[in-house]
């Protein structure tokens, strides 16, 4: 780990470290996990690291947990899942997790469900270092008759309209994947955004995983679209297609029929298993998993679309 500065490092030093480095140092069994990223950027390769360092009794919060937690849930890392909706998108179930959940089979999966917002107000608040966030939408919804956390409140303001809170989440680690960041931590995102900024503040710890690291003056250039600054951010990792098979929007494009296949795979533990001993287990780390797709990136790769300059003035 030279030149890491891990949770200590000051603002200006670099962060950038190995990807099993990170997960080693920063993830610890029983911590409270969150791999964050809406639609694209969902970091597989972080999830698949701490399936291959063997964690355990995790508790793992996602606002939408897809093929990843059902990954991980299989390969029996996890105790807990923080959830809003689940499941395969645009195919079907994750059979991992209701095996788990319907049949406690290898073992039972304890949950925690919200509404997509519900999550989002969560995280808000245990960035926010608040006791509760209010929120309007549970009104006749059937999700806290299912969810003792979230619980009703009249409003100290007006003629007594109630409202639902919900508690405050901070995760133990954050773990968050976007285009670009520098080596000391500062992060830009650009395409959809889910809850990365927020579920990063609300963390003890910060692992940023980028396509690439660049240098300040390339930040500098375009400062609006950091969404995470350097000052809560441990670790840094450069993992190019780590998304896979998620994608990063400007780098390379979704893999549906990975998803497909997902369906076929995760419904046979057995053939679960063999997936994880040969795409996880077997290999040294996300390097090899890249160069051993080989030409299926060919399909995957992103055309160009370029985002206009504007003009922030030089008034030095």
């Amino acid at each position: 780990m030279t030149g890491w500065a891990g949770t200590s490092g000051w603002a200006g030093t670099s962060k950038q470290t190995t990807m099993a480095d990170a997960v080693g140092e920063l993830v610890r069994d029983g911590d409270t996990v969150a791999i964050e990223g809406f639609t694209h950027l969902i970091c597989f390769a972080a999830g698949h690291e701490i399936i291959r360092q063997r964690k355990r009794d995790l508790t793992l919060a996602r606002m939408t947990p897809d093929v990843i937690y059902d990954q991980m849930i299989g390969a029996g890392v996890a105790r807990k899942l923080i959830f809003s909706w689940l499941g395969n998108p645009g195919v079907g179930s994750l059979h991992a997790v209701r095996r788990r959940i319907e049949q406690a089979d290898p073992e039972p999966l304890e949950i925690e469900e919200y509404s997509h917002f519900g999550m989002v107000c969560r995280y808000v608040a245990g960035a926010s270092n608040l006791p509760f966030f209010p929120i309007r939408s549970y009104y006749e919804s059937d999700i806290p008759s299912v969810n003792p956390n979230i619980k009703p409140m009249t409003s100290p303001y007006d003629d007594g309209t109630e409202v639902y809170v919900v508690p405050p989440l901070r995760p133990d680690v954050t773990i968050v994947h976007a285009q670009r960041a520098t080596v000391t931590g500062d992060t830009q995102i650009w395409g959809l955004l889910g809850c990365q900024k927020e579920a990063a503040f609300a963390a003890e710890r910060v692992i940023v995983v980028c396509e690439e690291v660049v240098d300040e003056a390339v930040i500098r250039r375009d400062p609006n679209r950091t969404l995470i600054p350097g000052v809560v951010v441990d670790a840094v990792v450069e993992q190019p297609f780590a998304c896979h098979p998620s994608y990063a929007q400007g780098y390379y494009d979704r893999d549906n029929a990975f998803y497909l296949d997902w369906e076929r795979i995760s419904k046979d533990p057995e053939a679960l298993e063999r997936w994880l001993e040969e795409w996880v287990h077997g290999l040294e780390g996300h390097a090899e998993y890249v160069a051993r797709m080989g030409e299926r990136w060919e399909g995957l790769r992103a055309g160009e679309r370029l985002s206009g300059e504007v003009n922030y003035g030089d008034y030095s």
